[in-house]
């Protein structure tokens, strides 16, 4: 099959993941306000899924293809993607006001999650009980967001617009099915592209894999900026990250033992560092400036370049 063809059915897949994800959410937090459940809860929870969800559908996808080098580069290359290229972006935008428990709990804890998976993969497998281990973390820190709602409590949002339960779940299940599908393409076409251009799993999983399944959260994060409500940018970065790691690399290991090449090493060591820069910048004044952004987006620069 040409390369042509192969990078098509790349940009088809890629917009089935996005468009997947939209629908999910929308049609997810519908039947959840149907429910009765807060909105800041389903914001926490269902949103932040949804839009790790392209991640999550790809990671498993490739684990369960064979495809293992797709399956941690997507996540790891996701990660430092998030923070240095789409942080790094909206900081140059527009200066971003950081919470005070982002910078003393939730940075932190993602800098500590990601040196753990760097430990889990040592011995170059995350087996099934590492994926226990990040299950039963994921589900701490699920316990960690509810309760930081019921302490912070917001007024519902009164614009939001209301679905008729039907249409609620059919965008549920119709998400649901172009995310499957769309990993699936995906994962195939990324395969395909490497092979015929010479390039490893892991560099087009860490790079153009990335890329794609981080679409839902640069557009969700410009736009933020674009619109004046810079504060949400962070929170929705180090929480896509967190998930990454506990939900996607734990549910995957749940389903399959997943390689963790030797080089892997190196790019785990770029996204700890990618964190802990996060982290310095914001410590002082709570806030990330547009010299933070062009460092971020120059710490990219050289990374990909040690990477190419």
């Amino acid at each position: 099959m040409s390369i042509v063809l192969q990078i098509l059915l790349l940009v088809i897949g890629f917009c089935m993941l996005i468009k997947g994800a939209d629908f999910f959410v929308e049609g997810t937090s519908g039947i959840a306000r149907k429910f009765g459940i807060p909105q800041l809860v389903i914001g926490l929870t269902i949103v932040a899924m949804g839009t790790s969800a392209p991640e999550a559908a790809v990671s498993i996808t490739a684990a369960m293809k064979g495809s293992a080098d797709i399956t941690i580069g997507n996540i790891v290359g996701s990660n430092i993607l998030n923070v240095l290229i789409i942080l790094g972006i909206t900081a140059v935008i527009t200066t971003l006001t950081v919470a005070h428990s982002t910078v003393r709990i939730e940075i932190p804890f993602m800098i500590g999650i990601s040196i753990l998976l760097l430990v889990l993969g040592l011995d170059h497998t995350v087996h099934f009980w590492d994926g226990v281990i990040l299950v039963i973390l994921f589900i701490l820190y699920l316990t960690y967001l509810f309760r930081m709602a019921k302490k912070n409590p917001e007024e519902e949002n009164a614009t939001n617009r209301e679905l008729p339960i039907w249409k609620a779940v059919a965008g549920a299940v119709i998400g649901l099915i172009l995310i499957v599908v769309g990993s699936d393409v995906t994962v195939d076409a990324a395969t395909a592209i490497a092979a015929f251009c010479g390039m490893s799993d892991r560099f087009i999983g860490l790079t153009i894999v990335a890329l794609g399944t981080s679409l839902p959260e640069l557009f969700t994060s410009v736009t933020a900026a674009r619109k004046g409500n810079a504060a949400i940018a962070i929170g929705n970065i180090v929480g896509s990250n967190i998930f990454n790691i506990l939900f996607v690399v734990g549910l995957s290991a749940l389903i399959v033992p997943i390689p963790f090449a030797a080089a892997f090493r190196f790019d785990m060591l770029v996204a700890i560092g990618a964190g802990i820069l996060l982290f310095l910048c914001c410590l002082r004044n709570h806030k990330l400036g547009r010299w933070a952004g062009l460092l971020m987006l120059g710490s990219y620069a050289a990374y990909f370049c040690a990477i190419l």
